[in-house]
């Protein structure tokens, strides 16, 4: 019997090698593959960082290109607008000379009398509205431009 205790002895001892090799190669396996998975998985990481770069990249330059094109326009349209106020005013000085002109046609020809006087203060005035109105409306639209 003692023997036969020995022999079992012998035969459960390797038993638990056997297990712990068995159990040691799909660990260096699976660390080997988790390993791979790794390397993987850092190129991906590394391939979409360049990615990202290259699109802010991309993106810089597109936005750059927009704010100067967006400067270039704010620039011509302020000097449409300068333009635009000295040929208004042109017409103003031109409206107001020949206004001039036919008041003192018609006063050597006798034909004002005193509420011809009182139409035309009445019609510059109104003139001057108008232009402030075109003025103020012109400054508002270059300020909402700057703010922008």
């Amino acid at each position: 019997m003692a023997n036969s205790d020995s022999s079992t002895a012998t035969l459960s001892a390797p038993l638990p090698l056997a297990r712990k090799k068995e159990n040691v190669t799909p660990i260096g396996s699976k660390i080997a593959e988790l390993n791979d998975s790794r390397t993987e998985l850092l190129n991906r990481v590394q391939g979409l960082k360049q990615d990202l770069q290259s699109w802010r990249s991309k993106l810089d330059t597109q936005v750059k290109i927009y704010r100067d094109e967006l400067s270039e326009l704010k620039k011509s349209l302020n000097v449409e607008v300068v333009q635009l106020r000295t040929e208004f005013q042109e017409l103003k000085n031109t409206l107001q000379q020949q206004q001039e002109d036919v008041t003192a046609s018609l006063r050597n020809l006798g034909l004002q009398d005193s509420a011809g006087d009182g139409a035309q203060e009445a019609q510059e005035p109104k003139v001057d509205v108008e232009d402030q109105e075109v003025h103020s409306s012109a400054e508002e639209d270059i300020e909402k431009k700057d703010e922008n």
